[in-house]
This record gives C-alpha cells, structure tokens and sequence, in this order.
C-alpha cells in the first residue's frame, strides 16, 4: 500500500515537474527581456553552457525557425503567425476549461462533459500543447521542443492514469463518456492519426513506441523547418565575407554594401583589423534595429533587459509578429508616451541624423554588425556553412554605412560578447 501512495505521489510529482520544466525554459525569452535576466541567467546558463560543450548535445542550444530575421517566405511568415495564434488560443482555452473543472469540483455538478470536454476529455491538456507549441515557435530554440516533447509524453500517461481513476469513480457513467469522445482530439481525427499505433499490440510496446515516436516527431519537425529557413535566407557572400539581411527588402542593399566593403581593390583601411584567414558573418540591419543587442553588444540602449518596458516588449512580440522587428524603438516609445514620433526619432537616433525631413522607413543608413566564425576545419565556410552546430561565432565590431554614397561613416570594434553576455542567442 505505502509502495502504491508513494509511486502515486512520484508519478505526479514527476508529470507537473515536466511541465513546469518546459514553462521555464519556454518563457526564458519573457524572462531574458526583464530585469529578472541576470538573476535567472546566473542558474540557467551554466546549463546551457554545459550542453553547448558537448557535440552530441550542442544542438539544443540552437535556434530552429527565424527568430531575429524577419521570415523570408510565406510559409516561415505563416509558421510565425501560427505561433501567435497558438499561444493566444492555447492559454485562452486552458483557462476557460481549467475554470470549468474547478467551479464544477466547487458545485459537484459531476464528470465534465459540456463545452470542449463534449467533444474531448482532456481539453486542458489539448490548450497547454497548444499554448507549447506556439511558445516553442515564438522561442524556437531545441531545448524548448525536447523539453515540449517531455510534457507531451507526461501529459499522455498523467490523461491514462485520470481516465482509471475516473473510471473507478464514476464507473459506467464515464466508460460511456469515453466511446463517445476523443483522448486529446475529435473521435474520428485521433482515430485516423493513430492509426499506425494500432497496428503496435496493447502491451508495454506500445507505451514505448509512444515514447519514442513523440520526441522523434517533435525535435524532427524543428530539424526540418531549421533546413528550410536556412535554405530560405537572402545570403550575399564576397571573399571571406557573407551578409544576410534582417529585413527581405535589404537584400539589394545587402549587395551594394558588400560591394563597398569588399571592393576589387583592397579592403578599406577603416577594417584592416580583419582577418584574411578567418569568414565573416555580417548582419544588415536598420541603425536602431531592435534586437541587435542579441547579436553584439552595441550599446546600452539596445540591452532591452535595462529597460524596463518587459510587458510592452512581450505583448508587441505576441501581438505584431513582423512589426516588432521593423519598427524602430524610437516609434515605439514615442507611442507609448504619446510623443511626436519625428522628435524622437531625431533625439534617439543611434547615429545622431539630426535631419527633420528623415523618415525611419526611407533611412539610406545601415548598420552591419560582423561576427568572426571560428570553426575546427581548414576549409572555408559560407552562407548557411556559418550557421553550423559546429562553429563559434564572436562579435567583431559594427559598420555604419550610407548604402546611397557607399561612405562608411562609423566603424567600432566590440566586445567579444552580446548585451546578454555569454548566454546563448539567436543566430537567425
């Protein structure tokens, strides 16, 4: 008896300790952008770096879907928006039907069966992998989908062992419930997608081939869509130089510049500090570009952990899935202290373009931030090469240039780190 209460106590222990797993290294990215990152950092990191270390796990520190670059094509546009969507339905949806369980426990009006819970019988669990999935595309890193694929797992045998005691409660009442209503999805949809299960025997074999096949599914559809977007991306590539643009419409502008910053002749004297024998990874970018803080340490005003606008931040993020990377911040705190945007513009702008007639959206100004990619093999990589597993990519310095004269107007070297430090980001 007291070895079933403690294997009982262990199972539920060890099923919302998956799902309070997955919630902290999902909502990393609220927490990266509040003034909480360097507390939460100083014990998640050391963990990220101890997977970083090793090959066969380095991977999970990685990024799968773009999440600094704005989406290239339409299907990575839609996956994005897909995200958004899931998120917003998946947490809506948990808290209608987590309310309606409660008050039913509350008022002892018997087995939930209105609403979803007429259709499935366990909506709540269906709402919570929605809202997973959607938060593992809005923070697409591996670690987010192998601790996904964890909770999906935990959630299906935490649903097996409701529906015994259920059955055991409620007895015929509830077995007639269950013919009628599907586990996580509609009757007949379930029945269709699982049916290559069916051809597995009802014996602990079948558990197993559950537990495989999820993580194999999950972390499998992230490797694919991590083809895809590198596939997708608009590289321009001279020498030992590659430049990918933040936003599609640079493209062309990604081209000039590399043209100005490589010319036939020599390389300028300005960026003599570079390297023959080492590739180059360049970012274009617009000049107050959000997020650069993730690429290289640019300057305190791109920290957005110091800022102490986390709630705007998140909600633009959820809300705006493109706008957010392309407007400058100086709109955005302009909106949110009902400012004059051209006035704050000009008093934010990084490059201090004090020109009235200047219009964010027509700005010739572009910043490149270059990473040196330092790599074990001898050969030279390009284009999505410098995104491999493998490599190491540091800050080197940004350029500021006008992609109208091709006059390179600033060159600064960086530090050898990000705004975050040494923790991990997004590479794409």
């Amino acid at each position: 008896m007291e070895n079933k209460e403690f294997f009982e106590r262990f199972k539920n222990i060890a099923a919302r300790g998956g799902i309070v797993v997955f919630f902290i290294m999902a909502f990393e990215v609220m927490i990266m952008i509040s003034p909480f990152a360097f507390f939460f950092y100083s014990v998640f990191n050391p963990v990220l770096h101890w997977l970083g270390s090793y090959s066969a796990t380095g991977w999970l520190t990685a990024f799968f879907l773009p999440h600094m670059i704005l989406p290239p094509t339409v299907f990575l546009k839609a996956i994005r928006i897909l995200g958004s969507i899931f998120f917003v339905v998946g947490a809506a949806t948990f808290t209608i039907c987590a309310l309606q369980v409660y008050l039913g426990k509350i008022f002892k009006w018997g087995i939930a069966d209105r609403g979803l819970y007429r259709i499935i019988r366990h909506p709540q669990y269906l709402a919570l992998g929605l809202w997973g999935i959607g938060m593992s595309i809005l923070w697409p890193r591996f670690l987010v989908l192998a601790s996904l694929s964890l909770m999906f797992v935990l959630y299906y045998f935490l649903a097996k062992d409701e529906e015994r005691r259920m059955l055991n409660q409620f007895g015929e009442g509830y077995r007639r419930y269950m013919e009628r209503t599907g586990m996580f999805l509609p009757r007949r949809v379930e029945a269709l997608l699982s049916a290559p299960l069916g051809l597995v025997p009802n014996t602990v074999l079948k558990y197993v081939a559950i537990i495989l096949c999820i993580p194999m599914v999950v972390i499998g559809s992230g490797f694919i869509l991590r083809e895809i977007t590198l596939s997708s991306l608009p590289f321009e590539a001279s020498r030992n130089l590659t430049l990918v643009s933040i936003l599609p419409e640079d493209d062309a502008l990604s081209r000039k510049a590399l043209g100005e910053l490589f010319p036939e002749s020599d390389v300028p004297p300005s960026l003599s500090f570079l390297k023959a024998d080492k590739d180059y990874l360049g970012y274009v970018m617009p000049a107050d570009y959000v997020m650069q803080g993730m690429i290289a340490d640019t300057g305190g005003e791109f920290h957005l952990h110091q800022h102490h606008n986390t709630f705007a931040l998140i909600t633009d993020w959820v809300l705006n899935p493109f706008d957010h990377l392309r407007r400058s911040p100086s709109a955005q705190m302009a909106a949110m202290h009902n400012a004059d945007p051209a006035m704050a513009r000009r008093h934010h702008c990084p490059l201090a373009v004090n020109d009235a007639a200047l219009q964010c959206q027509t700005c010739p100004f572009r910043r490149i931030i270059l990473l040196e990619v330092d790599h074990d093999g001898k050969g030279r990589l390009s284009k999505e090469e410098l995104f491999s597993f493998e490599v190491t990519r540091i800050p080197v310095c940004f350029i500021d240039i006008n992609t109208q004269t091709g006059e390179i107007i600033n060159v600064k070297q960086v530090e050898k780190a990000t705004a975050w430090k040494d923790v991990p980001t997004p590479a794409i």
